[in-house]
């Protein structure tokens, strides 16, 4: 395996690689002293090192023979050229990752690399989404008239194309959004998770299936820095002991088509005026009103004509009421009066009006009175995506960005959400971004530090507000983590790692497998992959239920979309020989293709097509390369 990179998410892909999986790696980075971001990529190398002797010395001492397990090897190069390419053994690799930060530089090394290798699995790095399918549709298309003019038919030699920023977004959402799901979401397959917290003494709802079960001392989900974790997938009796502690169950599993782009509409009349604005409109007209009912008891008059005699008062027409009764002076003294208030809030409401329109195409203030929303830090790669997120979920969301050139600030624009430009680390900043009213702070920019100082002050302002960080390093988590419970036990803190969770999807990807996607507990990851049973002796010919290995893996789904799958009569029946019914949850009417109510006694055959969660050592056990051909030989 190789892996090309220039930030953290390279070092912890090649430790994902090496450390579970038990892969012979090479890491291809550039040299140290020309890196931009040297204590990131400082750090990474020693997480990337600490976690391979970690894992390193549990698997050999699991061997018992002392045979180590896999390699790595260390290629500087300033860029992923032919050469480099060349030395780092593309031409004999089985899969190659390119994770550069710039879609061009990932773009030029695939096909490179594509031309060195035809038969090589590839796994891109991504951000433009349109462009990452044309680049996945070329490059397969590329290796299969390689394939059809050689020997490559016992090759896989698939390209995916995938982005960290798409990965980490949900869980980001997910954990700024009491009551939210986790969401993955991947060519319409809508997978949801949420966490249940029980009451005292008893367990919680098992819902469609049991994912885990939370840390004891971890009220509020994160359980970061506990000695006793989260068990991922429980058995039964584990659920059932589990008296008190949290769960993160299946609560919903449905499909839906690519989200549409939010439509650009017309401003709304409420966004016109101010609410202090409208407020004195209304109290003027019903002062009109007022009077009018006032002229007309006095004068006796048609209520019509009291009417307009009250407007043409009010707009200081000249008609005296000379002759008149006192009540009719008096009264047309107090509508030329009322008249002169009305001139200022006209005008106001014009300029304001105007104000409005012009500044429809421009960045938006935080409005007055916003309450309950999420203060976004952060509109870069990561932070633009999770403002999407939070958008589709209908959230309020106040953004903080420092640079006026961010590239989520396009994206704020048409999305209508207000915008503060500043320095988080200004004094006034999170003020206007109303953080004493706002429900969760959500700090995703690339220095951990600045999150940090953000969290701080933020909860300076309010104790109870929730927090979540983007952390990349374990220890500097952990530490915040236990400081920031021990200050405000009340509040909830939490912190993600973008490259923490996007390295189990990178790495499924580069073994061979559909990773449909990954959902965080705590701090450690569930991934999601449609697996075919041929093959693991693990699957292959066992019941559901005796398929599940508690800790490891459990099978959810099957795909009848395989030819073969689904079929009634075959490897024992499945609960009286009976096909399970698709459901058909597409908007337009076609069959899903997956069977999610699957009976413990349905018999897994060798043709079918599951959908399974893992976690990583469990996903690297059943479908590791290595081990099956140690296995077989």
């Amino acid at each position: 395996m190789v892996v090309c990179g220039d930030d953290g998410l390279a070092h912890r892909l090649a430790a994902e690689l090496r450390g579970v999986y038990g892969e012979q790696v090479t890491l291809v980075v550039p040299p140290s002293e020309r890196n931009v971001r040297p204590p990131v990529v400082g750090r990474a190398r020693a997480t990337t090192a600490a976690l391979i002797d970690r894992v390193s010395a549990a698997v050999n001492r699991g061997n018992g023979n002392g045979e180590p397990v896999g390699g790595e090897r260390l290629v500087e190069a300033a860029e992923p050229t032919e050469e480099a390419l060349g030395t780092a053994g593309v031409a004999r690799a089985a899969a190659l990752a390119l994770v550069y930060d710039d879609d061009e530089t990932n773009i030029r090394a695939a096909l490179t690399a594509r031309r060195l290798n035809p038969h090589l699995r590839l796994v891109l790095r991504l951000y433009n989404r349109r462009l990452g399918q044309h680049i996945e549709e070329l490059l397969d298309q590329a290796a299969a008239l390689a394939a059809g003019d050689g020997d490559g038919s016992g090759f896989d030699a698939s390209t995916t194309v995938l982005s960290d920023a798409d990965t980490a977004a949900p869980a980001l959402v997910a954990t700024a959004v009491a009551g939210t799901s986790k969401v993955v979401q991947t060519d319409g397959l809508l997978l949801r998770a949420v966490e249940r917290a029980p009451r005292p003494g008893q367990v919680a709802e098992p819902g469609l299936a049991t994912l885990a079960v939370l840390s004891p001392t971890s009220a509020d989900g994160s359980g970061l820095g506990e000695d006793d974790g989260p068990l991922l997938l429980p058995d039964t009796a584990a659920v059932r002991g589990a008296t008190g502690r949290g769960t993160v169950v299946l609560e919903q599993v449905s499909y839906s088509g690519p989200a549409l782009p939010p439509a650009r509409g017309a401003v709304p009349f409420a966004s016109l005026f101010s609410r202090r604005l409208r407020w004195s409109l209304a109290g003027m007209v019903a002062c009109v009103i007022a009077l009018a009912v006032a002229l007309w008891v006095v004068t006796g008059m048609h209520p019509l004509s009291a009417f307009y005699l009250t407007l043409l008062d009010l707009f200081a027409i000249d008609d005296p009421a000379i002759g008149a009764p006192v009540g009719r002076q008096v009264l047309q003294l107090l509508s030329g009066l009322v008249g002169l208030l009305l001139l200022p809030v006209l005008l106001a409401a014009v300029l304001e009006a105007l104000g409005t329109f012009r500044s429809a195409s421009a960045l938006r203030k935080p409005p007055r009175g916003l309450g309950g929303h999420v203060v976004l830090l952060g509109l870069g790669k990561i932070g633009t995506r999770v403002l999407v997120r939070l958008r589709e979920l209908h959230i309020p969301v106040v953004c903080v960005e420092s640079d006026p050139e961010a590239r989520g600030l396009a994206t704020a624009r048409r999305l209508r959400v207000p915008v503060v430009l500043g320095d988080v680390t200004q004094e006034g900043v999170l003020e206007a971004a109303k953080i004493h009213r706002a429900h969760a702070l959500l700090a995703v920019t690339s220095a951990d530090t600045t999150n940090l100082e953000a969290a701080l002050y933020a909860r300076s302002v309010r104790p109870d507000l929730r927090v979540v960080l983007r952390l990349y390093d374990d220890d500097f988590a952990t530490a915040v983590y236990r400081t920031l419970r021990a200050a405000h036990p009340r509040a909830s803190t939490r912190s993600r790692s973008v490259s923490h969770l996007a390295a189990p999807a990178f790495a499924g990807a580069m073994m061979g497998r559909q990773i449909l996607g990954a959902i965080p507990v705590e701090r450690r990851v569930l991934l999601f992959a449609a697996v075919d049973v041929g093959g693991h002796p693990q699957l292959e010919g066992k019941t559901v239920a005796e398929a599940f290995r508690a800790g490891a893996w459990r099978v959810l789904a099957l795909d009848t979309g395989v030819q073969g799958a689904g079929s009634s009569g075959g490897a024992g029946g499945s609960g009286g020989g009976q096909e399970p019914a698709v459901e058909e949850a597409y908007e337009d009417g076609r069959e899903s293709g997956l069977v999610w109510d699957l009976p413990d006694t349905y018999v897994l055959r060798a043709e079918d097509r599951v959908v399974l969660a893992a976690t990583r050592r469990g996903l690297a056990e059943l479908l590791g390369r290595r081990r099956r051909e140690r296995a077989g030989a």
